[in-house]
């Protein structure tokens, strides 16, 4: 593992990325739940309230509890800027999203107007401050590397689709559905996928697959002009969705035209890796390459049907690139923060960060996940599956949650025990 170019002592307390990293499982199980109790005839109509409360229990409840809690952690590590007053920002703006969160679950199914208004400010302003905090927080940044470039163009996404986000929240709040609605909700969810998931995992590939997976670097033009030409094409996207909507599909083969290049691209570097040892993390990064490529492809073709695979091509982007990135990254970046701050602190007898996981365990998970996403796919077929899939998925994300807990047991455990080494005589505050 290479670890040039980190910068230790800028590193956030560990439990501002922790607090992220723990809950999003446990909405993940919620989403599971929220699908069982649900059918597939009503999850296949994007804009019904049960699609509606799954998604967002899957894009903010695990996608963006894990991005937060990612940036949180390596925005100061990997390019030496430093959150402003990061325990308060961190746990307001967690508290908010929490609550926020199981407000508009409760809310939007049993339509408590209350609770539905409670979650937009909430949601609203737990997912705005920590977007602005990290965006005020690169102000600082020297070196704009292309992983910088790639968090930056993923967070403005972020802001305009958090925005978006309160108003369509806003309408169903007071029962005011605008003749924008769903034009914006459109937007708010392409954006989302593309624009702040998709791009933010684009640029931290460009660190992780080579520092974690001793993979080949990318390309300088993959650096270089990759999240540009994808950020250009989220924009032709919009206005020719707007005003010229017969050309949209130009721009929607512009976009998953480079998603697919990013995960053939990802594939590659993994057959050319200097150490092809083969674990469950690198088994996510090969699925999520395939069902992005698959998800992209029917992108374009759903155009010519009325956009009657639209929740196929969710899943398969959602759950089969997004969210396979998501659990591969907590499997290296939990055990990572672990042995980084453990380390930090001069405990040097601590287990290896390949050690931390339950191996196992980590394995069953994946496939138990891999079977409830295709499940989900064949459902709308066969409704059948969409029970046993659901509990597939429930159980994928309490073995999840149970996994990352290890480390953190490790955490405690070592932290009780007296350091190999005094880091404090490497401290020098107060020195003059």
């Amino acid at each position: 593992m290479k670890l040039n170019g980190l910068s230790v002592d800028q590193a956030p307390p560990i439990a501002a990325p922790l607090r992220f990293f723990l809950t999003a499982p446990l909405f993940g199980i919620i989403a599971g739940i929220l699908i069982l109790l649900s059918n597939s005839h009503t999850l296949m109509s994007r804009y019904s309230v049960d699609a509606i409360i799954v998604t967002h229990a899957i894009t903010i409840g695990v996608f963006a509890f894990v991005m937060f809690g990612a940036l949180t952690q390596m925005l100061p590590v990997l390019a030496g800027a430093k959150i402003d007053r990061v325990k308060g920002i961190t746990f307001f703006s967690y508290l908010m999203l929490t609550s926020g969160l199981l407000a508009m679950i409760i809310g939007l199914k049993f339509s408590i107007e209350v609770l539905t208004t409670y979650a937009y400010i909430g949601i609203g302003s737990g997912f705005l401050t920590m977007v602005i905090a990290i965006v005020y927080a690169m102000r600082n940044v020297n070196n704009f590397t292309a992983t910088i470039k790639g968090m930056l163009a993923s967070l403005l996404f972020a802001f305009f689709i958090g925005c978006m986000g309160i108003f369509l929240l806003y309408e169903y709040a007071t029962n005011s559905i605008s003749q924008y609605h769903y034009l914006i909700a459109d937007i708010h969810s392409v954006w989302a996928i593309f624009g702040f998931a998709g791009l933010l995992i684009i640029g931290v590939a460009f660190q992780v697959l080579p520092m974690f997976y001793v993979a080949p670097k990318f390309k300088q033009f993959c650096k270089k002009r990759v999240v540009l030409l994808i950020s250009s094409g989220l924009l032709i996207w919009l206005f020719l969705n707007q005003f010229y909507e017969q050309y949209e599909l130009v721009a929607k083969i512009w976009i998953a035209l480079f998603f697919w290049a990013f995960a053939t691209t990802v594939w590659l570097k993994f057959n050319k890796r200097k150490r092809p040892i083969s674990d469950v993390t690198v088994w996510y990064w090969r699925a999520s390459s395939i069902f992005l490529t698959l998800g992209s492809f029917l992108w374009i073709f759903d155009e010519f049907f009325k956009h009657e695979y639209i929740v196929m091509v969710g899943i398969l982007i959602g759950g089969g690139f997004i969210l396979s990135i998501m659990i591969g990254m907590l499997y290296k970046i939990l055990p990572f923060l672990v042995w980084f701050h453990l380390n930090a602190m001069g405990y040097m007898k601590i287990p290896t960060i390949n050690e931390m996981i339950d191996k196992g365990l980590a394995k069953v998970q994946f496939t138990l996940l891999m079977l409830s996403l295709i499940g989900f796919i064949f459902a709308f077929y066969i409704p059948q599956l969409l029970a046993v899939s659901a509990i597939y998925f429930i159980i994928s994300m309490a073995l999840l949650e149970y996994n990352i807990l290890g480390p953190l047991f490790i955490y405690r455990a070592t932290k009780k025990k007296k350091p190999d080494f005094d880091m404090s005589v490497f401290n020098m505050e107060g020195v003059k």
